[in-house]
């Protein structure tokens, strides 16, 4: 489920809401509505309590890839059906699932097995494996095909991505191309029912021999990824095993289960896709309120979006249910029924990121009646299955009304999404929404249009392990690169032989611009944004990114992967910078092999050359450079064990870097905690002073007065007041800001190299500083803001203004306190090392040059 504050529909479209407001509904819930929750994009569940995820769910989403689900996926070699026999789960009586009459997670695979043996339309594939090692189940339901005609498929999917411009005059295409059509359910763990109504469909699509099934099965191929996240399904909770909301992911695809998506979305080219949510009352369907992405093909998105909310609203709201008899009310429309609140500006949710691949129609589908949380609690259970089969009704509906609209516009669809790629193939402008190009959608205004400008080319110096990871990652989304074979000039600057370039004519220009540019200030456009304004992985990743005026022909060639990095020089010493991730994590890795290790004044890491052994190893492992260096290093550094009350997207993000972790909390502390076995704190949620027992705190007091704290926020903020550490005042900004910031960085070991943007949720700053109080980053002046939505609260204070030229890091001799975001849902790798640096620093905080552990 989203939450967002509603505001009024817009006023051409009031006299329309005959029955109730979108306002109504959510500000006056009926005994069914979803649970009120906080007013924007604030994951109070995730976000404010300390992560206790397994380092061993961690450890599964940073393993590499595996060849074998993602391969399946995309092979097209073979024909359907595709049949499987899948190992049963052990029956888990303790799955969330039982208590409302659903399908528990250990039945689905015999369930599975069993529509398989139905006829010759259902296949199974196993997508790849969850953070918490289940299977991800994606089913294709179709008419069955040959070999040969499954690798016909293939390629006229192929040429619609590939040759656009042919693909709409193909003959072949028109006649026999099968409409991709992708439903995906229970993304959040605790909003089940999306899974049922998928089994239930299938089942009947597996049998019907109506003309109309035959007909749609002849013309279309519909997968169905049945739980994308087994781990909350289990557990009823949002998040997987790691602790993350992966319908905020997408743009970083840390997790296992995100990077299966995208894979199914790139591998079958969806042009119809549904994302089965809930819980808002009535059942709301997007498409949404403005601001939209501006780097969509929004006039094609919208056109088909609208019109398959509407075929979906008269399904559902034909069912019959009502608010008096059953607390059902009608369905919402966003674009039409409110203003702003529910927006489609990240594409951090898989519809929106959907379009990038060339859905046309996407949507998130939010059923009705709260079933979750303190509902699943509270509740009678025969009450909590009352509203699941209500639930599993709805969403049935919608994804019956989905197969008729795909049935009965499958060559306007696929039109559409050729026209899609065409555009970015070849640099066409986009087309503003209006009521002229977009007939049939009312209540079209200027506050809907939303456009940008592409570059006519992005380029990438190969300069070290950042870049290298931009490039894998630009192409595991599908976005083409290319390498230069020598050396070039353009626009008046030289760039070196091995930089990469992304020519942006080319079918998913879209998601190329909305990775790697800088985005947009959009504060003066909406008071409110539903979650993250500002990703740019140009300016948060570590990596130099930069525009071109034209595309240098004649040297470049495409890549598959990124160049590799690892080198470990021949003779002397060694140099690691400490600038990246992979780079902490090596270094940590050498330091729990016994290496020893130094940190130089420059803020690098010196190794000796006797561990070149190890070195290159871990140059393999991380894909990192050890450079030969004549500099000694003053402090030793030791294996660093950090104590983390955290975030989970900030718990895996020192995971990824190597850092052996033991999550704590207030509960933990009051339990009482071995301080012995770690060396350091890092404190930014789940972890308040004032709520210690006075033995934990005399112990946390005592860890500390040897210790380094390591604050990011309000809440490391409060912990470094009430210990007296740093002598520091936090100002807390609009608790609603996010985005894309500009810094000012000191010369200093911790940000020696530290990129000059940053990213800031909630932003803080750091005031009347004392003395020993060191300025480690500044907020830059004028408006720091590049690309996000960052207002000032309603009193006037807490904006962009205020925080200029403030203090956004300070450190002193027992603390380093952040006032930025710089591990936000493991996201912006390039501000990752100021936090490992931190550490280093805080562990060495006792002056003590013992090893400890």
């Amino acid at each position: 489920m989203r939450t967002t504050r509603t505001v009024p529909a817009r006023p051409v479209l009031l006299t329309a809401l005959t029955l109730t407001t979108a306002g109504s509904l959510l500000l006056t819930p009926p005994i069914a509505a979803a649970e009120p929750g906080p007013p924007v994009h604030r994951e109070a569940a995730l976000d404010q309590h300390a992560a206790r995820t397994p380092a061993s769910a961690a450890q599964r989403a940073l393993e590499p890839t595996g060849t074998t689900a993602s391969g399946a996926i995309a092979d097209d070699s073979r024909g359907y059906p595709r049949r499987q026999v899948l190992t049963p789960d052990p029956e888990n009586p303790a799955d969330k699932s039982i208590k409302l009459g659903l399908t528990p997670y250990h039945a689905i695979a015999p369930k599975l097995n069993a529509l398989q043996a139905l006829g010759d339309r259902v296949s199974v594939e196993v997508a790849g494996r969850s953070a918490g090692g289940h299977r991800l189940y994606l089913v294709t339901v179709t008419a069955p095909e040959t070999a040969r005609q499954a690798r016909a498929q293939s390629r006229m999917r192929e040429l619609i991505e590939n040759a656009p411009a042919l693909a709409a005059k193909s003959p072949e295409i028109k006649k026999t191309y099968k409409t991709p059509v992708f439903f995906n359910s229970n993304i959040h763990g605790n909003e089940w029912e999306g899974t049922d109504a998928s089994l239930k469909l299938i089942e009947r699509l597996a049998t019907a021999g109506d003309a109309r099934t035959r007909d749609l099965l002849a013309h279309s191929r519909l997968y169905f990824n049945i739980t994308a996240n087994p781990d909350g399904r289990i557990a009823g909770t949002r998040a997987n095993a790691n602790g993350f909301d992966m319908n905020r992911d997408f743009v970083t695809a840390s997790q296992p289960e995100v990077r299966a998506m995208r894979q199914i979305m790139t591998a079958k080219q969806p042009a119809v896709m549904l994302d089965l949510h809930g819980y808002v009352n009535g059942t709301l369907i997007e498409p949404t309120t403005p601001p939209h992405g501006e780097n969509y093909e929004y006039d094609l998105f919208l056109k088909n979006t609208y019109a398959n909310a509407l075929g979906m609203e008269a399904a559902v709201n034909g069912l019959g249910y009502t608010p008096g008899k059953d607390g059902v009310e009608p369905v919402q429309i966003p674009f039409r029924d409110q203003e702003e609140g529910w927006d489609d500006w990240p594409p951090i949710f898989t519809p929106q990121y959907a379009a990038f691949h060339g859905t046309v129609a996407a949507h998130t589908i939010e059923i009705p009646m709260q079933v979750n949380n303190t509902a699943y609690a509270t509740l009678p259970v025969t009450e909590l299955r009352r509203r699941s089969a209500i639930n599993v009704d709805i969403a049935g509906a919608t994804l019956r009304a989905t197969l008729d609209f795909v049935r009965s516009r499958r060559a306007s669809l696929l039109a559409d999404q050729i026209e899609v790629f065409r555009r970015g193939a070849a640099g066409a402008a986009q087309v503003p929404v209006s009521a002229a190009t977009v007939p049939g959608v009312p209540g079209i205004g200027p506050e809907d249009v939303y456009t940008t400008t592409f570059p006519r080319a992005y380029v990438i110096p190969a300069a070290g392990t950042a870049a290298a990871r931009l490039v894998d990652h630009l192409l595991a989304n599908d976005i083409r690169v290319t390498r230069a074979a020598h050396a070039f000039r353009l626009g008046g600057r030289s760039y070196a032989k091995g930089s990469y370039v992304i020519d942006m004519h080319q079918p998913k220009r879209g998601l190329a611009n909305a990775l790697l540019a800088d985005g947009r200030d959009i504060s003066d456009k909406v008071s409110v944004m539903y979650d993250i304004s500002g990703w740019s992985l140009g300016r948060l990743w570590g990596a130099t990114v930069e525009t071109l005026p034209g595309v240098p022909y004649g040297v470049l060639r495409p890549v598959r992967a990124a160049a590799p990095v690892a080198y470990v020089a021949p003779r002397g010493d060694l140099r690691l910078r400490l600038d990246d991730p992979n780079e902490i994590a090596a270094l940590n890795s050498l330091l729990r092999r016994g290496v020893e290790a130094r940190l130089a004044a420059d803020g690098s890491a010196i190794v000796p050359g006797a561990a070149r052994r190890q070195a290159a190893d871990a140059a393999r492992a991380y894909d990192v450079a050890f450079r030969s260096t004549k500099l000694t290093g003053t402090t030793p550094l030791h294996r660093t064990r950090v104590a983390a009350a955290v975030t989970p997207g900030e718990l895996f993000a020192l995971r990824e870097m190597n850092f052996e972790v033991t999550p704590v909390s207030t509960a933990v502390l009051n339990a009482g905690f071995d301080w012995s076995s770690v060396d350091a704190l890092f404190v930014s949620a789940g972890l308040d002073h004032d709520d210690l027992n006075a033995a934990a705190r005399t112990a946390l007091d005592a860890f500390l007065d040897d210790h380094g704290l390591v604050g990011r926020g309000a809440t490391g903020a409060a912990l470094n007041s009430a210990a007296g550490l740093l002598a520091a005042k936090p100002v807390e900004g609009n608790g609603d800001a996010n985005g894309v910031v500009r810094v000012r960085n000191s010369p200093s070991a911790l940000m020696t190299g530290a990129p000059d943007h940053g990213f800031v949720y909630a932003p803080v700053w750091f005031t009347d500083l004392g003395p020993g109080v060191r300025v480690e980053q500044s907020y830059a002046t004028g408006n720091p803001l590049v690309s996000g939505h960052w207002r000032p609260s309603e009193d006037g204070s807490g904006g962009p203004a205020d925080a200029a030229g403030q203090a956004a890091v300070v450190s002193g001799p027992g603390a380093v306190l952040f006032g930025t975001e710089p591990l936000f849902r493991d996201h912006p790798k390039g501000e990752f090392a100021q936090v490992g640096r931190a550490l280093f620093a805080m562990a060495q905080a006792s002056g003590s040059d013992e090893e400890s552990g």
